[in-house]
């Protein structure tokens, strides 16, 4: 994953460390590190207890030593001292010293950090900053599924447009079919958001049948229903692994890398607009009427990066691929090298409309838009020069 994976990885770098700003008044201070230990170096003798003493751990697999050690534990400190009153524990596992306890609790990747809440084991995949591990471990400690009672819980919900949803009308938390789909929310919490409603009022309104599922694409306003009312877990979670890379994402610094490494035939559709900006706001219009008209199309899937969201990338981003970032862009990127070959825009007039951005796209999918083209007029090149 050379290329695009240390691009992202760089926000990671970027975003620790950064003392508080000097002379802030009292209300508005950043957290910093008190300077007492939190942290849990996590062995064979000590694993079973640091897991029994919290409802939630973080434990990061890393190498001793570097100044890559420092960041982490500083990172992990800070994170362990806000959530203090929350009962999160964290802790080191050594990759070399206790590889054996790492195997046993099935942490495989260095760098990594592993959440154990009961039996559930979730893999964080975010940048390595305290406020984003953090908000992410906020999330863990809620339930996986959030229920809808009544007409303000409905609004919020139809206000989710950005990240995938799923919603599901039953009985009550007796139902076996409720614990089926509580059962497969935990598997994708908190990363896909599951909820439920078990008032007839609001599955009325969303036209939700009893024991039906609908999982909603972002930016679709029509969801997908699972065909027949599941019989078991499984059945949801199959549903939604099938569905949960959507036609247009959106790049976020939690799920940056999980995103990043769902790519289709190692290559990334890539869209940058600044949803603030009137341009961007009009070309990200364009984009959501594209993936809504081509929805049912499994080859495309669209990441939609605003760059205000990742400002200290914006200038590498500019380097790397050749583009200007004060205006939208779209283009598609090879995941392993950072080729990329980028839509031509003459001027900041000349946005495409839906007809002529599916013209491009239509290019891309049948590879005669291709990263690989540069390749090979530089070999020709190389084969002249000989």
């Amino acid at each position: 994953m050379l290329g695009c994976r240390w691009l992202l990885a760089l926000l990671a770098l970027l975003t620790v460390g950064f003392p508080n700003p000097g002379g802030a008044e009292e209300g508005l201070r950043f957290p910093s590190h008190d300077g007492a230990p939190r942290v849990l170096s996590v062995t064979a003798s000590n694993y079973r207890a640091a897991l029994r003493g919290s409802p939630v751990v973080a434990l990061l697999l890393h190498r001793p030593g570097g100044t890559r050690r420092e960041r982490e534990e500083r990172v992990l400190e800070l994170a362990a001292q806000v959530l203090e009153d929350k009962g999160v524990g964290f802790g080191f596992v050594d990759a070399e010293k206790d590889a054996a306890t790492a195997q046993k609790l099935g942490m495989t990747e260095e760098n990594s950090i592993y959440i154990f809440k009961g039996d559930e084991v979730i893999e964080y995949d975010g940048e390595l900053s305290a406020d984003t591990l953090v908000e992410f471990l906020l999330d863990v400690l809620e339930d996986p599924v959030e229920f809808i009672e009544g007409d303000h819980e409905l609004r919020a919900f139809e206000n989710i447009e950005e990240d995938p949803k799923v919603i599901g009308y039953f009985k009550g938390v007796e139902s076996e079919y409720f614990k089926a789909f509580s059962a497969a929310a935990a598997e994708f919490h908190p990363y896909i958001p599951f909820f439920a409603t078990f008032d007839p009022k609001v599955a009325r309104k969303l036209t939700l049948k009893l024991n039906e599922i609908d999982f909603y694409e972002p930016f679709m306003e029509e969801p997908l229903t699972l065909p027949t009312p599941p019989q078991g877990k499984e059945e949801i979670a199959a549903f939604v692994e099938e569905h949960k890379r959507a036609t247009l994402r959106k790049l976020k610094p939690e799920s940056m890398y999980e995103t990043w490494e769902d790519d289709i035939d190692g290559i990334h559709i890539v869209a940058f607009a600044e949803e603030d900006d009137p341009d961007g706001f009009e070309f990200l219009e364009t984009l959501k009427e594209v993936a809504r008209d081509n929805t049912d199309n499994p080859e495309l899937s669209i990441i939609w990066i605003d760059p205000e969201d990742f400002p200290l990338l914006i200038p590498f981003w500019e380097k790397t691929f050749g583009i200007d970032l004060s205006r939208p862009q779209i283009g598609v990127v090879n995941v392993t090298d950072a080729d990329s070959v980028w839509l031509p825009m003459a001027d900041e007039d000349d946005l495409p409309d839906a007809a002529e951005l599916e013209e491009w796209i239509e290019d891309v999918l049948e590879g005669e838009i291709s990263t690989e083209d540069d390749d090979d007029d530089n070999d020709d090149d190389a084969d002249d020069d000989d």
